[in-house]
């Protein structure tokens, strides 16, 4: 069974899109980071959406590093796009996510700017944009987005839990909505979605590894449903929803021009235009990019990786975290997520020369609108 889920979630990880969207929320990295024109940011790409949000804060370059080149051919599908300098079609395409007219555009006037491996995956993705098929929407593709699909068939196949739902999404206020969500969650958490949730296949199509509900199973009793109705509770009853694009993108298919990420919204387009020649993008392990590229960096954001470190390659989270270390200065802002609700994995090294700031993530934690992680850390370089 081991080795059958093993080579599934590489089958998934290895040949797929795993994120359509990023799902770590900017504005409280944007506090957490404190980006200024200074800033050399190491990041991890996922969707390139954060990407393009910390670019408004007009930092000297952002180096974004994936191990699987689909997401960094995501990011720069997009950055072509504001460099060819059209808001209308930006928001057709990570907007709307649909666009009859996705082919001609893309051969027309983005292809040929693309670097050859985004080139050579969207020529046989394209389609992914076409508003045909069952999933019309490019949020219903990729690994992730098969997932929030089939979540979303679900909760719409019910007519009381639908109209539950839309009165939930449009709630005027947090009692209100809290309410509306307290008559959905029992709903929703079923004998059989339970059992769906607390499976590993479901949960790698979340990109949620084997070693990351094992840091899940050791916080929660429960497991991943524990875990799931915890973090969405947090977000459902005490954060506004109608500014919840994360979740609203999933449900509906589409943002809308009032409730999507910075880098669809209009007024920060010529910003944005002006500012993405200062990302470059890598396919490659972050401890292969800081050898490869030695430099005085002032932040990181490893997003959750590490959580399959510590179970799988402690000597690999070793040479990542000395790498990193090297490659800073002091007051290197360093930011990660995980699923356990308190890391016990850093190395003595680490807890030696990296001061971790837990009140003001504590602080930042509540304000999350994603919430899907126990804890947040953000090292700061002595």
């Amino acid at each position: 069974m081991n080795r059958l889920q093993n080579w599934f979630f590489h089958q998934i990880h290895g040949k797929k899109l795993i994120y359509n969207t990023c799902w770590e929320d900017p504005r409280c990295d944007r506090e957490l980071l404190k980006l200024n024109n200074d800033s050399k940011l190491v990041m991890i790409t996922s969707a390139g959406d954060n990407l393009l949000d910390y670019l408004l804060d007009e930092p000297s370059e952002i180096h974004s590093v994936d191990m699987n080149f689909r997401q960094n051919a995501l990011l720069e599908l997009k950055r072509e796009m504001l460099k060819h300098g059209d808001h209308e079609h930006l928001f057709q395409f990570f907007g709307e996510g649909n666009y009859v007219g996705a082919k001609s555009y893309y051969e027309e006037f983005l292809r040929e700017s693309l670097p050859e491996y985004a080139q050579k995956y969207w020529d046989e993705h394209i389609h992914y944009f076409h508003g045909r098929g069952k999933r019309k929407s490019f949020y219903y593709r990729g690994a992730s987005g098969v997932l929030a699909y089939l979540c979303r068939n679900y909760l719409y196949a019910s007519k009381k839990i639908r109209q539950n739902l839309e009165s939930f999404m449009t709630s005027n206020n947090l009692s209100q909505q809290a309410s509306y969500y307290t008559l959905l969650e029992e709903k929703i958490f079923n004998p059989f979605i339970s059992l769906l949730l607390n499976n590993h296949f479901t949960m790698y199509l979340a990109g949620v590894p084997k070693a990351q509900q094992a840091l899940i199973q050791e916080s929660y009793s429960g497991g991943n449903v524990a875990y799931i109705r915890e973090c969405l509770r947090n977000v459902f009853t005490k954060l506004d929803i109608g500014d919840n694009y994360f979740y609203q993108v999933y449900l509906k298919g589409f943002y809308t021009k009032e409730c999507c990420p910075e880098y669809l919204k209009k007024e920060n387009f010529e910003k944005l235009q002006n500012q993405e020649s200062k990302a470059y993008s890598y396919t490659s392990t972050l401890s292969d990019f800081l050898i490869n590229n030695p430099g005085n960096y002032s932040h990181y954001v490893l997003l959750d990786h590490q959580d399959w470190l510590a179970v799988n390659n402690v000597p690999a989270l070793e040479e990542e975290w000395r790498l990193i270390l090297k490659n800073s200065q002091p007051g290197t802002r360093i930011l990660m997520r995980s699923a356990a609700k308190e890391i016990d994995f850093f190395p003595e090294f680490i807890k030696e020369q990296v001061y971790f700031d837990k009140e003001l993530c504590d602080k930042m934690h509540k304000e999350d609108r994603v919430g899907t992680y126990a804890s947040v850390y953000l090292g700061i370089v002595k």
